[in-house]
């Protein structure tokens, strides 16, 4: 089963990275949670450490571009097989590094892909 990374992870409710740790599981998808405050999303957990040794095929974005710059050289050390920028996630100038590292970039919604079976 293939792993997805939520960046952004959150216990409230109203937030897409919320919503999308609990689609994802819906959808039987493993899901590491990474945010900046320990908590709950159901049964995952949020990390707020990050692990290096951590092994994604697809990381979803749920965090601005400017707070994505200290995500760059982690993110590409994780060699994911995709990243997916959520809409206000845009961020060209880190889309064309992954790409340049033979990582897929998507400006997508991770839940509408989910929900149309693009996932």
């Amino acid at each position: 089963m293939s792993v997805t990374l939520v960046i952004g992870a959150s216990e409230n409710p109203d937030r897409y990275a919320y919503k999308a740790v609990k689609l994802l599981r819906a959808y039987q998808q493993e899901v590491i949670a990474y945010g900046n405050r320990a908590g709950k999303i159901d049964e995952v957990e949020i990390q707020t450490e990050w692990d290096a040794n951590w092994t994604p095929d697809t990381v979803t974005l749920y965090i601005n571009s400017k707070i994505q710059e200290q995500f760059v050289d982690r993110i590409i050390a994780l060699n994911p097989r995709r990243v997916i920028f959520n809409p206000g996630t845009e961020n060209p100038s880190f889309e064309k590094l992954l790409e340049k590292n033979g990582v897929e970039v998507e400006e997508a919604c991770t839940l509408v892909m989910l929900s149309t079976g693009q996932y």
